[in-house]
């Protein structure tokens, strides 16, 4: 992400949270935006800028390679049997004040070396459609309201505060979680489930207590 490079979350299929993580490199961040900056400042003086776009294309490989390394061994240690991903879909012009931040983020590259590091140890790699998994806290009280001075804090309905990447990071494993077990239920089954827990018809609207509400209505049925 853009407020923390990466938040990796360890979950079973019942929901429980068995680890976490923050993967963060500040100085190369750091060292980046004031190269990004560097730039901006010669651009204003109509001053070539081709090394300093070498240099930070250069220190943005380094970060996005430091970043799937990290994430990769995180999952080698625990023996992940899957690493799930968000599907980002970032076309089109960029807007706002982080639009360079944003142009410069290398989501995909990353994806890509840790599915290929992956795919070495025999761990499977998902993903999952991103929209809402940052908008709604992973209890299942609706939607967030992030910090106008810190983005990566939010607010939760019910006065909580949280990080927002890592109730994002619950809202992920949780999709993929309950996108395999409705996979596997006979159709009929599926519609009894669906009917309990209206948030499943929707999976934009799925969080990590729509996964937990799932594991017990299903233990309330008869398979």
């Amino acid at each position: 992400g853009l407020n923390t490079d990466a938040v990796c979350t360890l979950m079973d299929a019942n929901g429980t949270v068995l680890n976490r993580k923050f993967i963060d490199f500040h100085s190369e961040k750091d060292r980046l935006h004031h190269t990004l900056n560097k730039i901006k400042k010669a651009q204003k003086r109509h001053h070539s800028t081709k090394n300093l776009w070498r240099y930070a294309v250069n220190c943005n490989e380094q970060h996005s390679i430091q970043v799937a390394n990290a994430i990769a061994e995180y999952a080698m240690l625990h023996r992940a049997h899957c690493i799930v991903f968000e599907h980002l879909n970032m076309q089109g012009k960029k807007h706002g004040n982080k639009k360079q931040k944003l142009a410069m983020w290398r989501k995909q590259y990353i994806q890509q070396l840790v599915a290929h590091k992956a795919h070495q140890r025999g761990i499977r790699i998902s993903r999952i459609c991103a929209s809402g998994t940052s908008k709604l806290a992973y209890d299942g009280s609706g939607k967030t309201i992030r910090n106008t001075d810190n983005h990566s804090i939010c607010k939760f309905a019910t006065g909580k505060v949280y990080n927002c990447d890592l109730s994002a990071s619950y809202n992920i494993g949780a999709r993929y979680y309950i996108r395999e077990i409705l996979k596997t239920l006979p159709a009929k089954v599926r519609s009894q489930v669906e009917a309990k827990v209206p948030q499943l018809a929707r999976r934009t609207s799925c969080t990590l207590s729509t996964l937990i509400n799932l594991n017990a209505v299903l233990k309330g049925i008869a398979l």
